[in-house]
């Protein structure tokens, strides 16, 4: 069986999607040449609890579905020999394991890749929760220079003391040295291992300025082996540094590099339509181009650890990103549950501290219960983000509608899922902005944001300008969405002490117990339909506000069998002015400071009609065009 792969790809839309033991069963052949090496079986993601099995040889068991694990295999996986690797997959329920619910399907398997890694005995340690035991911390990051601080976990698991010496080399994206240290040679004993300490400063840096310039420096740290007077390079380790700094403000939000910075992007799940999880990487960096022509500069990777991969895919991209844990809804008060939970916070930073684009350590999502068992675990979660990673910023995802609430008080941040207009009866109204109006009145102290917000669509189903819809029920029409997050963000803009907003979600997902508008299994918030083939029109309505990319976008082009004469155009740009025609006759012209031209009272005639709207956008003419038909 070829991974990434889950068992779920199909059923996950189905209420009895299964959910139990998977087995998984590989022959390989290690290359002989690799004896004398140490290796490690390495897999980035399955869903929940995996047993390895190497020759028969039980090598280790990891609980939890989404962070990377490596297990030692040096003496049971022989090189040179044929080699059998078995692996036990179980995404049943387990009250000890985080998520106990969500609104997501949870698929099982193999759903992302494996690797086996061979490193020398004097090394950069493996087995540190997976993380690439190497971490960059920054201080004191200025346009004249910055100060890092890089700390390299070295381990001898030779049989004899090592004479060893760290050399760290920053790079800058050409290729170019410009800064490069090594440590005095130290003797380690067998067995040991040590913490390398050093401090390397970049003169006149270039920062890591999001979407506007994401650069990036690499640092290089190698190991030497300097016993008996050689100096042999027995390991290297590569990781990604921007430079950049950040904080938030309770009156002006976000700030990145000293300057006010408005984030404004979407919430991510992975999943795809016909391969469930299991997502190749061609697969990612389609979503991160849909994500960038949204013109988002943020994303909210809910509610998981995600694959390498995305986080990469922001670091080169310049997206912030909020990543977090799966404590979603349910907590249990069992020592089990807990030392899960905290295990999987520690394994999210341990192997992603170097991503410059992550600004935000989840703690949580939802909590059902603001009890004692829920406020223990939050507190203790909160104080493993300080302690692993002081200088960034632990945010919890809050449902509730008040605000003053306990289990939103661990967190440094903390984000309103709010979705007036929608689960509260569907109907357009204020209530977004007034909500957080009074959240901010009551605790200006405290930096707020907004983690998720939405409503429903089905691009099949449309009406003219409905006024209210049932999140419940099987229709929901692809204009509501449109003039939900038209309403939504009129409000959100206007409020700078929002420090970010997070449309819930980018693409449609499987959501197994859901049966609404009329796909059964989905949850059909996303402005992209599952499959990606469709970009809903909330899309253009954010890509004509958040993008300077040439956006000229008639709405409801979709519903192209009419039985209503009476219509209106819509049309979606960043020019300053559109023209329309309708069968070729001029329905004139419109401007617009909200990004929303319409035309009102247009009367289509029987047959097919043919509207072409016309704008110019950087001193360049754009065109659109629809044809709607008059039964």
């Amino acid at each position: 069986m070829n991974t990434p792969h889950t068992w779920n790809a199909a059923d996950c839309v189905t209420k009895t999607y299964y959910r139990g033991i998977g087995w998984y069963r590989q022959s390989c052949t290690v290359p002989a040449e690799l004896a004398g090496r140490m290796l490690y079986l390495q897999f980035a993601g399955v869903n929940q609890v995996a047993d390895v099995w190497v020759n028969g040889k039980h090598v280790g068991r990891h609980k939890g579905g989404y962070s990377r694990f490596r297990f030692p295999v040096t003496g049971v996986l022989v090189p040179g020999q044929d080699n059998v690797i078995a692996v036990k997959v179980n995404n049943a329920h387990d009250p000890d394991i985080a998520p106990l619910s969500a609104d997501f399907s949870f698929d099982g398997g193999i759903y992302r890749n494996v690797s086996l890694h061979a490193v020398d005995p004097l090394q950069v340690q493996m087995l540190d929760l997976a993380g690439p035991g190497v971490y960059l911390r920054q201080r004191d990051v200025s346009a004249n220079s910055a100060t890092v601080t890089v700390t390299t976990k070295l381990w001898n698991h030779h049989t004899d003391a090592r004479s060893a010496s760290v050399r760290t080399v920053i790079t800058d994206a050409t290729g170019t040295v410009i800064a490069d240290q090594r440590t005095a040679a130290r003797e380690m004993a067998p067995g040991t291992g040590a913490d390398v300490v050093q401090t390397v400063t970049v003169s006149r840096p270039r920062l890591w300025n999001g979407v506007t310039d994401p650069y990036l420096y690499q640092a290089n740290v190698e190991v030497h082996d300097a016993t008996g007077g050689a100096d042999t390079i027995t390991d290297a380790v590569t990781e990604p540094l921007g430079l950049r700094t950040f904080k938030l403000d309770p009156a002006t939000g976000f700030h990145l590099n000293g300057k006010p910075l408005g984030l404004h992007g979407v919430s991510l799940h992975q999943d795809l339509a016909d391969k469930g999880w299991a997502l190749s990487d061609a697969d990612r960096a389609r979503d991160f181009d849909l994500i960038q022509d949204l013109g988002a500069n943020t994303v909210r990777m809910a509610h998981y650890q995600h694959d390498q991969n995305d986080y990469n895919l922001a670091d080169e991209r310049g997206i912030v990103v909020w990543a977090e844990i799966p404590l979603v809804d349910t907590v249990t008060a069992s020592t089990g549950f807990t030392e899960s939970t905290q295990n999987q916070l520690h394994e999210l930073i341990r192997q992603n501290y170097n991503h410059p684009s992550i600004v935000f350590w989840g703690i949580g999502n939802e909590q059902r219960k603001d009890d004692t068992a829920t406020n223990t675990l939050l507190g203790s979660l909160a104080d493993i983000v300080m302690a692993e990673d002081p200088d960034r910023i632990s945010a919890y995802a809050d449902d509730s509608g008040t605000w003053d609430v306990g289990i939103r008080r661990h967190s440094q941040t903390f984000g309103g899922n709010q979705y007036y207009g929608w689960d509260d009866g569907g109907s357009i109204h204020d209530d977004l902005g007034e909500w957080a109006d009074t959240v901010h009145e009551n605790d200006p102290t405290r930096p707020l944001g907004l983690s998720e917000y939405g409503a429903g669509a089905n691009t099949a189903h449309h009406a003219l300008n409905p006024s209210s819809v049932d999140a419940e029920s099987q229709w929901h029409p692809e204009e509501y969405q449109a003039l939900f997050h038209e309403a939504a963000w009129q409000q959100l803009a206007t409020r700078p002490f929002i420090w970010g907003t997070y449309v819930w979600n980018m693409f449609d997902f499987a959501s197994s117990w859901r049966n609404e508008g009329g796909q059964p299994g989905i949850n059909d918030k996303g402005l992209v339909t599952r499959d990606r083939a469709v970009r809903k029109d909330a899309f253009y309505f954010y890509r004509a506000n958040w993008s300077t990319a040439p956006t000229l976008y008639i709405t409801s082009r979709r519903w192209t069998r009419r039985t209503d004469a009476a219509t209106e155009l819509k049309v979606y740009s960043n020019a300053d002015t559109v023209s329309a025609t309708l069968n070729g006759s001029s329905l004139g012209g419109r401007s617009s400071a909200s990004r929303i031209f319409r035309w009102t009272g247009v009367t289509l005639q029987p047959g097919p009609n043919t509207v072409v709207v016309t704008a110019t956008i950087n001193g360049e003419t754009h065109t659109d065009t629809v044809t709607w038909s008059l039964a």
